[in-house]
C-alpha cells in the first residue's frame, strides 16, 4: 500500500480589521462593501456601552438588521469593559462567524483593543487592588487633569497616546509605574502579528481639512439628533467622572461643564469637534504602527475591493 505522505495543509482562519479615525466613513464603508457578505465585531470602546448612543455614534436600527453586530450594548456606562475582555470576546466570535459562512469584520477606531487582538498583550504587570485604589483616591483628590500631567512626567509616551480624559487608561499607566518603576510603555508588545489567524488590516484615511470638516458636521448631527437630551438622561441615572464609560470624547465635555456650570452648550460643542479632532490626529499616529496595514481613501472602493479580493476575502463571502 502506497503511503501518503504529503504534508495536509491548515488553512487558518482570516478576519478584516477595518478602523481608521473618528468620522473618516467607516460605517459607509461597511454597509457599501459588508451588509451581505460579513458579522461585524464592534471595536469602539464606548459603543459597548448601553445608553451612550448618541455621543458614541452607534450604528443606527438600519445597519444592525443590514448587518449583525457584536459587542454592543454588552456593558451598563457604569461597569469596567477592557482591552483583555475585547480580546477574549472577538477570539471566540471570529471562529463562530466563519462557522456561520461570514466574514468576521473587526472595525472601529479604537486602536489598542485593535493592537492587542492582532498582536496579543503587553508584558505589563497585572493590575494590583491596593495601588488601584491608592491611584484612584489621589485622583479623586487632585484631579484627572492632574493625573494625567504627572502621567506626561512618568511615561511621557503613554500620555501622548491616551486621551486626558480617559481616566481609566490615565489611572491605569500611573499604576503599572507604581508597581513595577517602569513606564507602561515599556512593556512590550509583539512586533509581529499572531500566527493562529490571518488578519487583513485596513486603515480609511483621509486629508486632515476634509476630516476636520466631517467632525464638525458630525458633531453638529449629534446635537441635532438628541445628544443633550441624552446627556441629561445619564445625568438623571447618575452618571459621573466614576463611570468608565463617561471618559469618552462627547461627554466628558458635559461633565466639565457640570462641575464649572459656566459652559454654554455652544461651547461643549466646540469643546468637543476640538477634542475629536486632536483625537483623530492621535489615532492615526497609532494606526501607522500597524506594520502589516493598508491605507485607503473610503471613496476608493475598487482598490479595497480588489485587495480583499488579493487576500482571500470575496465583499460576497469568502472566496476559495
Amino acid at each position: 500500500m502506497r503511503l501518503n505522505t504529503q504534508k495536509r495543509v491548515v488553512q487558518k482562519s482570516k478576519a478584516v480589521v477595518l478602523f481608521g479615525p473618528t468620522a473618516v466613513g467607516k460605517t459607509g464603508m461597511t454597509e457599501t462593501l459588508f451588509s451581505r457578505s460579513a458579522e461585524i465585531i464592534n471595536a469602539d470602546s464606548v459603543q459597548v456601552y448601553r445608553g451612550l448612543d448618541i455621543g458614541s455614534a452607534k450604528p443606527d436600527e438600519h445597519l444592525r438588521k443590514l448587518i449583525r453586530h457584536h459587542l454592543i450594548d454588552i456593558r451598563d456606562p457604569w461597569e469596567q469593559y477592557t482591552a483583555g475582555d475585547f480580546v477574549r470576546d472577538a477570539e471566540s466570535l471570529i471562529p463562530e462567524i466563519i462557522e456561520r459562512g461570514k466574514v468576521p469584520l473587526v472595525t472601529g477606531g479604537t486602536g489598542y483593543y485593535i493592537k492587542q487582538l492582532v498582536y496579543g498583550p503587553s508584558s505589563a504587570p497585572p493590575s494590583d487592588n491596593a495601588v488601584r485604589e491608592a491611584v484612584k483616591a489621589e485622583i479623586e483628590e487632585k484631579g484627572s487633569a492632574w493625573a494625567w500631567e504627572y502621567l506626561a512626567e512618568v511615561d511621557p509616551v503613554s500620555a501622548e497616546r491616551i486621551n486626558p480624559n480617559d481616566v481609566y487608561r490615565v489611572s491605569r499607566a500611573i499604576e503599572v509605574y507604581r508597581i513595577s518603576g517602569r513606564a507602561l510603555s515599556s512593556y512590550p508588545v509583539s512586533a509581529s502579528p499572531r500566527t493562529d489567524i490571518d488578519f487583513i488590516l485596513i486603515c480609511l484615511v483621509r486629508d486632515k481639512s476634509e476630516l476636520d470638516k466631517r467632525i464638525a458636521m458630525r458633531v453638529d448631527q449629534m446635537f441635532d439628533m438628541g445628544l443633550y437630551d441624552e446627556i441629561k438622561r445619564l445625568f438623571r441615572s447618575g452618571a459621573s467622572r466614576d463611570w468608565p464609560g463617561m471618559h469618552a470624547i462627547g461627554y466628558q465635555e458635559f461633565l466639565d461643564a457640570a462641575e464649572t456650570g459656566e459652559a454654554s452648550v455652544r461651547t461643549i460643542k466646540e469643546d468637543i469637534i476640538r477634542a475629536s479632532m486632536q483625537y483623530a490626529k492621535r489615532q492615526m499616529t497609532f494606526f501607522r504602527s500597524f506594520a502589516t496595514c493598508r491605507f485607503f481613501h473610503p471613496d476608493d472602493l475598487d482598490g479595497l475591493s480588489d485587495y480583499l479580493a488579493f487576500n482571500g476575502i470575496g465583499i460576497d463571502g469568502f472566496r476559495t
